[in-house]
């Protein structure tokens, strides 16, 4: 029997998964298709790290790298400190005896407790699994239904102020950048005034980079922008990514928080030292951090008098609430905030929930220059017509944890000014005069992944024959060495026809834009960061959502990872289905995956039921977009769990009228009676919204707690189990 993995996940789509995998399995068990299960989700991974549960993510690790290796893998919590606290609370509430989370290590037992948390923060499961390059775009059906069902995108003013600020000339991470091609294995040593931070393992061919982010002029570059925000009238947000860049971003959110309450921060300076208030976990810690001191109330007062002044008036994550920009450091995510500034017209929310007019404050201009020009080209150009507009797809270099922009283990919070020294066998690579609190970092990208992600743009340009870009900025250091790399492999291909061009990130920007306003496609060649914040911008633009797109790991030992889009509104969904029985998230993403690893599965094992299957997956998810059978976003409408009874529906009468016999006499019956109950089981399902659920966990739900809720219609549960 062929075997498909499944990510066991966080929030929505893991609630999802109780609804959508009996569905799964009964249909592909019919085929001869096992789907099992891998638990990978926050609260697993911690409890791995503690020796109480299985580490499973080392064991996707290893299927990754064997050629038949086939997972979906769904969204999962890139978690910040703050949200790895939460969970570990929840599980000790539950009764798993781990210890809490170490802030500030002092003792070697707490220092060995931190090391085993810190394989649980950031990015953590993405580079493990991500054995190959990325492949992503929206599939046909999805494109067209879109055009054709176009989403609001709401207007920029004429005379929009609304702008991207980030550093420019000295002082962020592009300004400082080095990088270096090794010629050889060797041990590579960063230190401190030849004090040693790191050795690492590098190997012959990979490129190295080394750059900092000047504390002085990040300081500097807050200070200009709060004050243009108060001149201009303009709402001042900030967009970090402090769920990967776990160790730079959460620092430059924690200054900008210090910067922003600058007068709060002096006057109880003495109150915040003694009860351990650390700024770059935001607000929402500090608010726990002062809980029944003596200047509790007064402290939160002088925190919303700043906020009130409206001086500048600052993004609010939930106006309702109160809950601003610098909430925690994982609240607002660049590659899905961003997206909104744009969609909405340049504008945030305020304090009173009015949408205004905002200055988006990326500090590293390496990525920030992408940002910068998608709003000027809508200030300058008008909206997108979602209607008529081409689409963006993306060939993302990520294999074999390609880094581009840091990785944790090689970033530095300088504790002195000085020297620092990337050393390799013979001799210093790289050096950089810093001054203390500076951040510098290390990253690495291998020959092989880099080989392989010219292979499958070359093959991408073909298939599709529109230009493809490679977003490479020859005054960027990182840059020059991949250009070099590239222009060499193409070699290796036969390009001719083909239109490969080589921009900087501006101009790429530009090109792609000018021909997505003339309907035309484009093919984005880019490094991993920039792959993570194009998929998400222009699948919003486009789709209103990045869920909706394909996203395919062609892994090079030859197997596939499947992934199912973006679960970045995934904490909103799980809080209104808790709430009010409603899960909105829309598992599209997760039919069009399923249907890819079918794909594959039939390209290795010729198998006519499993032809037969695939056909049928894809016949019923253009039925699903055909017949708009997507989650309503309101309590009383149908939701994800309505939206798999479809599926199946659709999927049953698919392979009921299909050419193969035997799975056309099994699901004859189960297509007859899902369209014959269609009125009862949607009366089940609908019983159930409005009313609270508790699935006895946010990050750990209980497992029978959990299905009853997503699994309400006994009918149709019946139905399934049938088959």
């Amino acid at each position: 029997m062929s075997k498909i993995i499944w990510s066991v996940i966080d929030e929505a789509p893991a609630l999802a998964t109780y609804s959508l995998l009996p569905i799964v399995n009964a249909f592909t068990q019919a085929a001869g298709v096992e789907v099992v299960t891998s638990d990978i989700s926050l609260s697993g991974r911690v409890l791995a790290a503690m020796g109480l549960a299985q580490d499973e993510l080392s064991k996707l690790g290893e299927v990754v790298l064997q050629e038949d290796g086939n997972i979906i893998k769904l969204p999962n919590i890139s978690a910040s400190a703050g949200q790895l606290k939460d969970c570990i609370a929840e599980l000790q509430a539950q009764g798993h005896k781990i210890p809490n989370y170490p802030e500030n290590p002092t003792t070697d037992e707490e220092k060995a407790i931190a090391a085993k948390y810190a394989t649980c923060l950031g990015s953590a499961v993405n580079p493990v699994l991500r054995e190959g390059n990325s492949d992503r775009r929206a599939a046909v059906a999805v494109k067209k239904f879109a055009q054709k069902n176009p989403h609001k995108l709401r207007a920029f003013a004429t005379d929009s102020k609304a702008y991207v600020a980030h550093m420019e000339g000295k002082g962020d991470f592009y300004s400082h950048e080095k990088s270096v091609t090794l010629d050889a294995n060797q041990k590579v040593v960063i230190a401190l005034n030849g004090k040693e931070l790191k050795t690492v393992d590098c190997v012959a061919n990979e490129v190295l980079d080394g750059t900092f982010m000047s504390i002085s002029a990040l300081k500097a570059f807050y200070k200009k922008t709060i004050e243009d925000a108060k001149a201009k009238n303009l709402i001042w947000s900030l967009h970090l990514k402090a769920t990967m860049m776990k160790i730079s971003d959460p620092i430059m959110f924690g200054y900008a928080f210090e910067i922003f309450f600058a007068d709060v921060f002096a006057k109880y300076a003495d109150v915040f030292k003694a009860v351990g208030v650390n700024p770059n976990m935001g607000m929402s810690d500090l608010e726990k951090k002062i809980a029944g001191h003596a200047k509790e109330a007064e402290i939160k007062a002088a925190f919303q008098a700043v906020v009130e002044a409206d001086a500048p008036k600052i993004a609010m994550v939930d106006s309702d609430k109160g809950t601003t920009n610098f909430n925690a450091s994982n609240d607002v995510i660049i590659d899905a905030s961003m997206p909104v500034v744009v969609r909405e017209g340049g504008k945030q929310w305020d304090r009173t929930g009015a949408a205004l007019e905002t200055v988006a404050v990326i500090p590293d201009s390496t990525y920030a220059m992408f940002h910068a020009e998608m709003v000027a080209d809508c200030v300058k150009h008008g909206q997108y017509d979602v209607s008529t507009m081409g689409t963006m797809q993306n060939i993302g270099l990520m294999a074999q944890k390609a880094e581009e922009y840091g990785s944790h283990p090689t970033t530095f919070e300088l504790k002195e000014a000085g020297t620092v020294t990337v050393t390799g066998a013979n001799g210093v690579l790289m050096s950089f005069e810093c001054e203390a609190g500076d951040i510098w970092r290390m990253s690495r990208t291998k020959d092989a992944a880099i080989k392989d992600w010219v292979r499958l743009t070359v093959e991408r340009t073909k298939l599709e024959g529109i230009p493809a870009i490679f977003w490479l900025d020859e005054k960027r250091a990182h840059d020059a060495e991949l250009i070099k790399k590239v222009n060499a492999y193409l070699k290796d291909f036969d390009t001719t026809g083909l239109d490969i061009q080589f921009m900087n990130v501006t101009n790429a920007t530009r090109f792609t834009n000018t021909r997505i306003r003339e309907g035309k496609n484009t093919i984005a060649v880019t490094g991993n960061v920039l792959r993570d914040h194009l998929t998400d911008m222009y699948p919003i633009l486009e789709l209103g959502t990045s869920a909706k797109m394909l996203s395919i790991v062609p892994l090079l030992a030859g197997g596939g990872l499947y992934e199912t889009g973006a679960g970045g509104s995934a904490p909103k969904h799980v809080e209104q289905f808790v709430k009010e029985g409603h899960l909105r998230w829309d598992s599209l993403g997760e039919f069009l995956a399923l249907a890819e690893s079918l794909r594959f599965l039939g390209q290795k094992h010729a198998d006519a039921k499993l032809t037969a299957l695939t056909a049928g997956l894809d016949t019923a998810n253009a039925a699903y977009l055909d017949n708009n059978k997507e989650p309503g976003r309101k309590a009383g409408e149908p939701d994800n769990k309505a939206s798999h009874f479809f599926l199946a529906q659709y999927w049953a009468k698919a392979l009921a009228e299909g050419d193969n016999a035997e799975l056309a006499a099994k699901f004859a019956p189960v297509a007859k009676a899902l369209v014959d109950n269609e009125a009862k089981i949607m009366e089940e399902l609908l019983a159930v919204e409005g009313k609270p659920q508790d699935i006895g966990g946010y990050f750990r739900p209980d497992d029978a707690k959990a299905e009853k809720a997503m699994r309400p219609s006994a009918t149709l549960n019946a139905i399934i189990a049938s088959i």
